[in-house]
């Protein structure tokens, strides 16, 4: 059978005081939650850029490596060379051989500069290591302070929040599904988070525009769903000031 106006209303009024329960929840948390991801982000940026600069000073060490080797075989063909020239039968073998030195000559000192030119750059990526290793140290600590801040935070409200979350999950079922759909966009697009409001006042309860006398009579009736042509929110009924014997005033909602 299918639920009356009436009901449905009701049925999305009360996923509506649900839904609110829970963003007071979570505004309690504030931006906490997001600085925490924020600070884990960029947390792990650092340690990304920590892993390039000791991979590119592994790099430098084996481009070291490779130069000073190549000392060792220039030096041992140096010594060769100068053996063979103190056997030379001629001027022409001594030259070659002097040439061959002075080549070798120029490898070595090559393979120095570049290995004084790898051993700066060494040094500057200890430096930048250390650097973002001071860095790093301050947000973990900027993080562990928030994450127990949240954690605080959120042990306080646990129990509640996780009931809500279930009322929310059976409350949801009993409504309607192509209004859900909407009650879901309506949220969206709301700052305060309400899609389902009261006349109070004789105005909307989620834009405080005013509602006209005729259009309340309307919402009072439920007999067809109302939205406010100004927010778009959807009306649940009006709120009205009831005369007491006492003289006080009490507000009720019209179910």
């Amino acid at each position: 059978m299918e639920s009356t106006v009436a009901q449905k209303l009701e049925a999305i009024l009360n996923l509506q005081n649900i839904d609110s329960r829970l963003d007071a929840i979570f505004k309690v948390r504030g931006a906490l939650p997001e600085e925490v991801q924020d600070l884990e982000d960029e947390i792990a940026g650092y340690e990304t850029r920590l892993s390039k600069f000791e991979s590119d000073i592994a790099g430098l060490g084996e481009e070291v490596k490779k130069h000073k080797d190549a000392i060792k075989e220039s030096e041992k063909l140096i010594k060769k060379y100068q053996e063979q020239q103190m056997n030379v039968r001629n001027n022409r073998e001594y030259d070659a051989i002097t040439k061959e030195l002075e080549l070798q000559d120029l490898e070595i000192q090559v393979s120095k500069k570049k290995i004084g030119e790898a051993q700066l750059r060494i040094e500057e990526k200890e430096k930048d290591i250390e650097e973002v290793k001071e860095v790093l140290k301050d947000r973990k600590h900027d993080l562990d302070q928030k994450k127990s801040e949240l954690d605080v935070i959120v042990s306080e409200s646990e129990s509640e929040e996780n009931k809500l979350k279930t009322d929310r999950e059976k409350a949801s079922k009993k409504v309607d599904e192509r209004l859900f759909k909407s009650y879901q966009k309506i949220r969206q697009n709301a700052k305060n988070g309400l899609a389902v409001v009261l006349v109070k006042r004789g105005a909307c309860g989620g834009c405080f525009n005013v509602v006209p006398p005729q259009r309340q009579a309307e919402i009072r009736e439920k007999k067809k769903l109302i939205v406010c042509e100004h927010c778009g929110r959807i009306f649940a009924g009006v709120e009205e000031e009831v005369e007491e014997d006492t003289g006080t005033k009490r507000k009720r909602s019209r179910a």
